[in-house]
């Protein structure tokens, strides 16, 4: 499904990304792990296409098409969804009303027309209950004056609704408490399935808990430098991030 092949990346002319080689199959869930400043958040920023950031080197590679050149809204409209580190607020659009958009839009851009209201209100109503989310909640403006865990939840609501091949989630634990950092990850695994994927960027092995990785890669000073199973995730926990990075610079 996505194939990342020797990608090198830089933001205002600095390098930040420095030689990924990543393949992610339908069905996987992937995590990437790293120090702060190691490239996490850049990496799921290049994949989804952000402008700010230019790719000097390398491919990306999504459903065997080569997307370096797409912008971040045909990679969304092909099926891929990041969520962010920090949704921002959109005063006076519903959650509702953005997400009935953001539907229509990727349809358009396949050549179909908007989804039908009653399939619209039908799907809403399906996925509003699958995640547990009150439907009260939809009909607030996007992210204002929403809690922490009311911002990540509204994201995993617009995965939910999207149905994205590759759903990428950037730090999405961050700031969250016990209780919301559940609610997240069980959105996340109901809608796991064999047809697309999920790539989860986090500092911390306690989201891997509840959404348990097939892979985890440790990302350091822009390369991924260790691969393994989720036992990976354990042994950062235990051990902290100095002696992959030892490791790393020993076989340099």
């Amino acid at each position: 499904m996505l194939k990342i092949d020797n990608l090198h990346a830089s933001v205002e002319d600095k390098a930040i990304l420095r030689g990924i080689n990543l393949e992610i199959k339908a069905g996987e869930v992937h995590a990437i792990m790293g120090p702060n400043g190691s490239g996490k958040s850049t990496l799921a920023s290049v994949i989804a296409g952000k402008e700010e950031y230019e790719v000097t080197a390398g491919s990306i590679q999504f459903n065997e098409e080569i997307i370096d050149e797409l912008a971040a809204e045909e990679r969304a409209h092909k099926g891929v969804f990041l969520s962010f580190q920090y949704p921002v607020e959109i005063p006076g659009v519903s959650v509702t009303n953005f997400i009935k958009t953001a539907i229509n839009a990727t349809r358009k851009a396949k050549g179909l027309e908007d989804m039908p209201a009653k399939d619209m209100l039908k799907m809403i109503r399906e996925k509003s209950e699958l995640l547990e989310i009150d439907r009260k909640f939809l009909s607030r403006s996007i992210n204002e004056g929403f809690s922490g865990g009311e911002k990540k939840r509204n994201e995993i609501f617009q995965m939910a609704m999207l149905e994205p091949k590759l759903a990428i989630l950037d730090e999405t634990d961050s700031g969250l408490d016990i209780d919301a950092l559940r609610i997240v990850a069980n959105g996340v695994n109901k809608l796991k399935s064999k047809d697309n994927a999920v790539l989860i960027i986090t500092h911390y092995q306690r989201l891997l808990d509840y959404i348990v990785p097939d892979f985890v890669h440790v990302l350091h000073n822009g390369r991924i430098v260790k691969s393994g199973g989720k036992e990976l995730a354990h042994e950062l926990e235990e051990k902290g991030y100095d002696w992959v990075k030892e490791e790393a610079e020993a076989g340099q």
